[in-house]
């Protein structure tokens, strides 16, 4: 852990509100990308990243320094987004079940409004294709996938996040893009 992780973490420890500023403005960036790699909403990603700096705030004196700050970060990020995925996957079995597919509707209506930063314009149809692939990897492997390929963490910052060894995440790394590659074969070959 870096020098000025190590203070910011004590000055936060000690409900500096000057430090908890900079630890925002520091992860607000990274924190909003990753929700959004997981949700693919602009709203949800919002609503998740302040949700993340709230359990930041509130969890900060449990934080045990036994990872670095980010990767404690990236974990709580992670835990949020795939609470909502669950919720919203709840949701809609039970609208499905009570006859009401309204919100279903609604949210697949927004989710085409998704725009990641790091798609370009042009690409969009193309990301679309992928992120839905993506979405249909199993968790752990969507995780390791998005944490590696949107948030450019390394095998052993995934291993961090994911609380597993890096053989593990070379292994999931590995099947998501065997996986994906089985799902994406008819889109690129036609």
């Amino acid at each position: 852990m870096n020098r000025s992780d190590q203070m910011l973490i004590r000055e936060l420890k000690d409900g500096e509100e000057e430090a908890f500023k900079e630890l925002v403005e520091k992860y607000q960036d990274k924190v909003y990308n990753t929700c959004l790699g997981f949700v693919k909403n602009t709203e949800d990603a919002d609503d998740l990243s302040q949700e993340v700096f709230i359990e930041i705030y509130r969890s900060i004196n449990k934080f045990r320094e036994e990872s670095s700050l980010s990767t404690w970060i990236y974990r709580i990020t992670v835990n949020k987004s795939l609470e909502l995925l669950r919720r919203m996957k709840r949701k809609k079995r039970f609208g499905f079940l009570t006859g009401s597919g309204e919100e279903s509707v609604k949210r697949e209506t927004r989710d085409l409004d998704f725009n990641h930063p790091g798609v370009l314009a042009e690409n969009r149809e193309k990301a679309e294709i992928l992120f839905k692939a993506i979405d249909k990897l199993p968790e752990k492997q969507r995780i390791a996938f998005t944490l590696n390929k949107l948030e450019d963490l390394n095998y052993e910052q995934i291993a961090e996040v994911m609380g597993k060894s890096i053989s593990s995440v070379e292994s999931l790394l590995h099947r998501a893009r065997t996986n994906l590659k089985k799902m994406l074969y008819n889109y690129y070959s036609s």
